[in-house]
C-alpha cells in the first residue's frame, strides 16, 4: 500500500488523512479538537501549540503499519490567521483567526494610506478587511510593539504547519492572496500596500518566498518523522488555504463548478482560468492552490443560526432538521439575519442576529427552525449573485461542511439558488484535497508527467442517493423570500456599521 497524508487544520478541529491513492480510498484517519480564546472585543484566537497538540494526537490515533506507508504530505489550513515568528521560529503571540473581527479600524487605517478602496480593487485585487491577514499586522504593530520589533516572519496556519514540518518558511499563491497583500493579477507581493501598512519595518523581508502549487515546501525533518512515526525526508507540498484543499478535493478545479461549504463560516468559491475582480468587493478574488483562480465568498455565521436555535430550543440535529423541513418555504414571513460573529459579507464587523417578521400567528418553532436554515442559504445568494454579474456560468454546486448532511438544508440551497446540487462521497474534502495535492507534487518531484485535473477526475467521486435539483414552485417562492431579506438587511445596515 501507497499513501500520501492530508492534514485540515480548521478553526475547530485538526484531521489527518491517509490516502491509498492506487486503491482511490482514505485507509485511516483522526481528528483532535482545537480551544478558542474568544473576548466581546471581536477578538477570536488560538495558540499555535495547540495545533501541534492537536496534529500529535492525530497521528498517534493512526495505525503504525499504516503510518509506515506515506509518501508525502500536504497541508490545509484556515486562511488568513497571523502566525508571527522571530528569528528563531518562535512564535510571538497567540494567533488572531480569520473569524476575528477586532481590527476593523486597522482595516480602513491601511486603505487610506494606500489611496482608498477604488486603488485597492484596481492594483491589488482584493479591499482590505478584517478577516484578512494585513490588518492583524497592524494591530499586532500597536498592540505588541516590543514583539513587533522582534518579528522576522509573517506566516499563515498551514504555512506555519508546514514550518514544523520542515523548518523552511514557504507561502503559495492560494493562502497569499487571503493576506491581502498579494497583487492576485501578477501573483507578487504589492510592495506599495506592504509599505503602506508599515513605512518604517521592512515587511516585504519577513514575508515568505512564493511557491508554485505543485512545489514541495520542505521535506519532513528526522525528529518529526521520528515522533509521528511517518518516512524521513518525504516531500510536504505547498499546501494551502482551506478552500484551496476543499476546491481540490471537491473537484473545483474548472470553469462552471461551484463548491458552497456550510460549516461555521460560509463560502462558495469556484475556478477560473483568469482573475476574477469583483467591483463591489462581495467576491474574494484570491488566487487558487492549483495554477489558477478561485474568486470566494465567504460569510462568517453560517451554521452558527442553527446551532444557537437548535441550543436555545435544546434539540438534536435530527429533531430540528425534521421540524424545520416541517415548515413551508419562506417560514411564513420569518427571516433571520445570521449576523452573530458580526460579518464579513456584508462588511458588518458590528452586525448582530436579528429575527424579524415575526407576527402573532407565525411565531412557531418550526418557522424559527426552517428560517435559521435559509439564512445561510440566503446569505451566500449574494455571491452567486456577484458570480453570475461577472460572467461566471455555474453548472452545479458541491455541497460540503456539516450542513451538506442534511437532507432539508440540501433542498433549500438548491431552490434558493437554482442550481442542482451534489455531494462529493468524503466529507473531508480540505484534508482529502491536501493529500491529492501531495499526490501531484510526489509525481512532479519524481519527474513523472501529472495534471491536477486528471488527479481529480481520477480521485473524487460523488456521493450518490444525495443530489437533489430545484423545485421550480419553490424557486418562485425564494426569489421574494430573498427579496425581503435583501429588504431588511439594507434597513438594518446603519446599525451595523
Amino acid at each position: 500500500m501507497k499513501t500520501t497524508i492530508g492534514i485540515d487544520n480548521g478553526t475547530q478541529s485538526t484531521k489527518v488523512v491517509f490516502y491509498d491513492f492506487e486503491n482511490k480510498k482514505i485507509v485511516a484517519s483522526a481528528t483532535a479538537p482545537h480551544d478558542m480564546i474568544s473576548r466581546e472585543d471581536g477578538s477570536r484566537e488560538q495558540k499555535a501549540s495547540w495545533w501541534i497538540q492537536a496534529l500529535e494526537n492525530c497521528f498517534s490515533q493512526i495505525d503504525p503499519q499504516i503510518k509506515k506507508t506515506a509518501l508525502s504530505v500536504g497541508v490545509s489550513g484556515q486562511q488568513h490567521g497571523f502566525v508571527p515568528l522571530d528569528a528563531e521560529g518562535n512564535v510571538l503571540r497567540d494567533v488572531k483567526l480569520w473569524c476575528d473581527t477586532s481590527t476593523a479600524k486597522e482595516c480602513s487605517e491601511i486603505s487610506s494610506a494606500f489611496g482608498g478602496n477604488e486603488k485597492l480593487l484596481k492594483e491589488v485585487g482584493n479591499l482590505v478587511l478584517p478577516g484578512y491577514t494585513a490588518s492583524k499586522i497592524l494591530w499586532f504593530k500597536k498592540n505588541n510593539p516590543a514583539e513587533y520589533k522582534r518579528m522576522a516572519h509573517i506566516l499563515l496556519p498551514h504555512d506555519y504547519l508546514n514550518f514544523y514540518l520542515t523548518g523552511e518558511y514557504t507561502m503559495e499563491y492560494g493562502d497569499a492572496s487571503g493576506t491581502a497583500l498579494l497583487n492576485v493579477k501578477t501573483r507578487t507581493w504589492h510592495k506599495e500596500l506592504v509599505r503602506a501598512l508599515d513605512p518604517d519595518k521592512d515587511l516585504m523581508s519577513c514575508l515568505p518566498g512564493l511557491l508554485e502549487p505543485w512545489e514541495s515546501s520542505g521535506r519532513i525533518l528526522p525528529d518529526i518523522a521520528g515522533k509521528f512515526g511517518i518516512p524521513e525526508g518525504i516531500p510536504v507540498s505547498s499546501g494551502g488555504g482551506d478552500n484551496m484543499m476543499g476546491a481540490v478535493g471537491t473537484g473545483t478545479v474548472r470553469d462552471g463548478v461551484l463548491t458552497m461549504s456550510l460549516g461555521t463560516s460560509g463560502t462558495l468559491y469556484g475556478y477560473s482560468d483568469s482573475p476574477v475582480i469583483d467591483p463591489q468587493g462581495n467576491l474574494a478574488g484570491f488566487c487558487s492552490s492549483t495554477g489558477g483562480w478561485l474568486p470566494l465568498l465567504c460569510t462568517m455565521n453560517c451554521t452558527v443560526a442553527t446551532e444557537l436555535m437548535r441550543q436555545l430550543f435544546d434539540f438534536g440535529v435530527k429533531e430540528f432538521d425534521q421540524l424545520g423541513a416541517s415548515a413551508p418555504v419562506g417560514s411564513e414571513g420569518i427571516l433571520t439575519l445570521p449576523f452573530f460573529n458580526g460579518e464579513r459579507t456584508p462588511n458588518f464587523p458590528n452586525g448582530k442576529g436579528c429575527i424579524v417578521g415575526m407576527t402573532a400567528g407565525n411565531v412557531k418553532k418550526e418557522n424559527i427552525f426552517r428560517s435559521a436554515l435559509e439564512s445561510a442559504i440566503l446569505g451566500m445568494k449574494l455571491g452567486l449573485d456577484s458570480f453570475r454579474n461577472l460572467g461566471f456560468k455555474a453548472r452545479e454546486v458541491r455541497l460540503i461542511g456539516g450542513g451538506a448532511k442534511s437532507a432539508v438544508w440540501r433542498q433549500i440551497t438548491a431552490d434558493i439558488l437554482d442550481l442542482p446540487v451534489v455531494v462529493p462521497e468524503t466529507d473531508e474534502a480540505a484534508a482529502l484535497g491536501g493529500a491529492l495535492q501531495a499526490l501531484w507534487c510526489l509525481k512532479k518531484s519524481r519527474g513523472e508527467e501529472a495534471d491536477i485535473n486528471t488527479l481529480v477526475d481520477e480521485h473524487v467521486t460523488l456521493a450518490k442517493g444525495k443530489s437533489c435539483s430545484p423545485n421550480p414552485e419553490n424557486v418562485k417562492d425564494y426569489e421574494k423570500v430573498y427579496t425581503n431579506y435583501t429588504a431588511y438587511v439594507k434597513a438594518l445596515s446603519g446599525l451595523f456599521g
